[in-house]
């Protein structure tokens, strides 16, 4: 089962506690301290990882406890840290407090790390208390405890491409027509419960990843229907390609209905680029003209059977050309962020 969804209770480790030590040594009557700093707590590390694609292992275990460090000894020795303790998360894993809200972070390329929680700081030694006039204290600092919270875990798939439709739109089985993805496909609706992911291979070694979301109907922002468990998944997604049967009566509507769906869960998400994919030209007679549809903003419209792979070609080239497009400004958008400095 597809888990793209969790809370975890987490606690950092304690900090060890300070010596309270001093010097015993021969023909030294009044050695002074010497006691050692405890030893750092433990941070608790989200590490990203691209082996991994759901939430799964959160699933049957919620609280993650990192080791306390070790307590300080006496010659001025520290106690040792404790070892941080790495959780690993799939692409796409973006992090929030579950009490407050706050967004603390998101990992989305290989070697991305997080810290969700710091250790303790070690407390000092009797050896930092020494003064003037008190040359023999006898107390030393406990060590700090560690961050503790509850953090809620959302995964949000990556993807250069995504499937929006009603459910028996042609999703599924257009990802498995050119992709070695293995989707469900049946002749009923709500055959695909879980976003499923597949690569594109183009001529030239050109590749890009398409993702499959279950079938979006009316009122799938307020909950209805499968698809809005999963519509946070197109939200990473730099193009969509809207798919409606080629036999719809309807197409306006259809239309109409899942560019609402999408406006109503997200503005980000009606600001994306996309076009219209009619799918299922095969169940048309062969002298029937291809559908009309208006579709304000769309960057194309396209006729398509996955069955005769008709007009497949034609797709995905303009696909590529689009989430092309959609990295290159991105790349310039974070260059002009880097260079943007003002001087007073």
């Amino acid at each position: 089962m597809f888990h793209d969804h969790a809370i975890i209770e987490i606690e950092a480790g304690r900090g060890g506690a300070g010596a309270v030590s001093f010097r015993r040594e021969s023909y030294i009557p009044h050695g002074g301290p010497d006691g050692g700093e405890g030893g750092r707590g433990a941070d608790i590390v989200l590490v990203m990882d691209p082996q991994l694609s759901t939430l799964m292992d959160f699933r049957y275990r919620r609280q993650y406890r990192a080791p306390s460090g070790q307590d300080g000894q006496g010659s001025n020795r520290s106690g040792r840290g404790g070892e941080d303790l790495h959780l690993r998360v799939p692409p796409g894993t973006s992090v929030r407090d579950a009490d407050t809200g706050e967004f603390i972070g998101e990992l989305l390329e290989e070697g991305d790390t997080l810290v969700v929680a710091r250790g303790g700081r070690g407390g000092k030694g009797n050896v930092h208390f020494a003064t003037p006039t008190n040359q023999a204290p006898r107390h030393a600092q406990p060590g700090e405890e560690g961050e503790a919270r509850r953090v809620e875990l959302e995964l949000k798939l990556i993807a250069d491409v995504g499937l929006v439709g009603e459910p028996n739109a042609g999703k599924s089985t257009l990802l498995s027509s050119v992709t070695r993805a293995t989707p469900k496909v049946a002749d009923y609706p709500f055959t695909t419960l879980t976003p499923n992911l597949g690569v594109i291979s183009l001529s030239d070694s050109r590749s890009f990843v398409m993702a499959d979301i279950p079938g979006i109907i009316e009122g799938a922002h307020e909950g209805r229907g499968l698809g809005h468990e999963f519509l946070r998944h197109i939200e990473r997604t730099r193009t969509l390609a809207l798919l409606i049967p080629a036999d719809a009566l309807e197409p306006e509507a259809e239309l109409e209905l899942l560019r609402n769906e999408l406006r109503s869960y997200s503005a980000d998400l009606a600001e994306k680029p996309y076009c219209v994919v009619f799918t299922k030209a095969d169940l048309l007679p062969a002298d029937w003209p291809d559908p009309v549809v208006k579709a304000e903003g769309a960057w194309g419209i396209f006729t398509i059977s996955s069955v005769a792979r008709r007009g497949l070609n034609q797709l995905l080239e303009a696909l590529w050309r689009e989430s092309r497009a959609a990295i290159a400004a991105e790349t310039e958008a974070e260059t002009e962020d880097r260079t943007d400095f003002s001087f007073e």
